[in-house]
């Protein structure tokens, strides 16, 4: 099964290399692997030992970052090292503060893992959620690296827990804790055999819930927005914004929308100008030179800023449930709002956790998203009701990275047992009275 593995990994490499020459995020994964481990090198002392968080996407960023901050406010004088897997993590936060280095993961052959561990030699390692890579966690598990992966969730349908599936079991035993989301997925793994795990829940909580306290103010959202109602629609894909643009019109005068795009290169864009022709619209980088003031519609054409536009909002509709899943529904949540989305949606835990509790809803159609929309501000206390669950539901799951930090803090014996602090005091005492 190794050779297997070894083979698919290789297999994928050449594929994204072939891709490269016409696709352009195929291109930056390629690129930004060319001579990587000089420049690690080159990058990081020899006796720097980082902490050493790994991500796949921007996604599991956002699961990774409250640990990445907590572990430099705990240690301050340990360095960071963050890796990405994919461009469309790595782009978006090669810039970011928080880490003090900042790389492309290359590809999970044995001889990559090797040289990579060893260039960067960290003193532990933390995979992000699903990151499970054979020869990484081989490497870590021989040189002796602490390895704990975080925020994992576990399906029946996983490899882990199949006949065949001694060779990724054997995987996961690598690694020195796993902290899992769910009861679920504990129940799994120790069906499977592997005991060194523990519930600690899904540390995106304690991300949206700080990013709502801190959220910054945005002026020009402000002005525009100017009493009305505001629906902030989220990471929205083209049958996404035709759900929008169908609610437009019978919202009244009083209601204004937010469109932010998951994607916003020029075809996107593109279609959505479509969508808007003859209604009163402006985009961001438009508005904050004083264009559009009195539009109904405001679009986003940037990134980044979408976790602060929901501080704006009455009510929320987040995009890609007409695709292949729902996109990030708890940073709405964290601010207290219903929140509508498309049918995709059963594989997220937390958003068949809040419309079973009732702060979100799904539709399928125009005509039901009409229906749930005339119903939110046709009746605020329902609206109001609903923001309220979306807001204890997420308070009532913050705590992971306290017990993840908890764990990383043993490793480096900043906890002091009952024992050993007992013994000490006792040594004082008696010091102190010869």
């Amino acid at each position: 099964m190794s050779l297997l593995y070894d083979f698919a990994i290789g297999a994928y490499a050449s594929a994204i290399k072939i891709a490269s020459v016409f696709n352009p995020k195929a291109k930056l994964w390629v690129d930004g692997r060319i001579g990587l481990i000089e420049k690690i090198k080159f990058t990081i002392p020899s006796d720097a030992h980082p902490i050493w968080v790994h991500c796949a996407s921007l996604g599991e960023f956002e699961q990774g970052r409250p640990v990445i901050e907590a572990i430099k406010k705990a240690f301050p004088e340990k360095k960071i090292l963050l890796t990405f897997f994919s461009p469309s993590g790595y782009e978006i936060r090669k810039k970011y503060s928080g880490a003090d280095y900042i790389f492309y993961l290359p590809s999970d052959t044995p001889s990559n893992a090797k040289a990579f561990v060893e260039a960067i030699n960290p003193a532990i390692a933390v995979f992000v959620k699903y990151e499970f890579w054979n020869n990484y966690y081989s490497e870590l598990y021989q040189k002796e690296i602490p390895l704990y992966i975080i925020s994992a969730i576990f399906r029946e349908s996983q490899p882990f827990f199949q006949w065949y599936g001694g060779f990724w079991r054997n995987m996961l035993q690598k690694a020195n804790h796993i902290f899992v989301q769910d009861e679920h997925s504990l129940s799994l793994l120790h069906s499977a055999g592997i005991k060194k795990a523990s519930i600690a829940g899904d540390t995106r909580f304690d991300r949206v819930a700080e990013t709502a306290i801190k959220a910054e103010r945005i002026e020009e959202v402000e002005h525009f927005c100017s009493g009305s109602k505001i629906l902030v629609a989220g990471s929205t894909w083209p049958a996404d914004e035709q759900i929008i643009i169908s609610l437009i019109k019978p919202s009244g005068t009083n209601f204004k929308f937010i469109i932010a795009p998951h994607e916003v290169d020029k075809i996107h864009l593109g279609q959505l100008e479509n969508l808007l022709k003859g209604l009163e619209w402006v985009y961001y980088s438009d508005l904050i030179k004083g264009k559009g003031k009195d539009s109904k519609i405001l679009v986003i054409n940037n990134i980044g800023m979408l976790s602060r536009l929901y501080q704006y909002g009455n009510i929320a509709y987040i995009g890609g449930g007409f695709g292949k899943g729902i996109h990030n529904i708890l940073e709405a949540a964290a601010f207290g709002l219903p929140i509508i989305f498309g049918p995709n949606y059963l594989k997220f835990k937390e958003a068949r956790d809040l419309i079973s509790k009732g702060g979100a809803f799904s539709i399928n159609d125009e005509a039901g998203a009409a229906g749930i929309f005339k119903n939110l501000i046709n009746m605020p206390e329902k609206a109001t009701k609903a923001g309220a669950i979306s807001k204890s539901y997420v308070m009532d799951n913050v705590g992971a990275t306290g017990m993840i930090l908890k764990m990383i803090k043993i490793r480096w014996g900043e906890i002091k047992s009952p024992n050993k602090l007992g013994l000490f005091i006792f040594i004082l005492l008696f010091a102190l009275s010869v």
